[in-house]
């Protein structure tokens, strides 16, 4: 089962990265990314 979710996780950003370049939207889209990993990191390490 954790397989087939991760697999469904990895679908839907490849799915977003496709249609923010139809949008023409792809720098935010991975500042936005790169956010949210530094946010995760940030939290992981408080709560460590």
């Amino acid at each position: 089962m954790r397989g087939f979710r991760s697999f469904l996780y990895m679908l839907a950003r490849l799915l977003g990265d496709v249609n923010a370049v139809k949008r023409g939207r792809v720098g935010r889209r991975i500042a936005r990314r790169a956010a949210g990993r530094a946010t995760g990191r940030g939290l992981g390490r408080l709560f460590r």
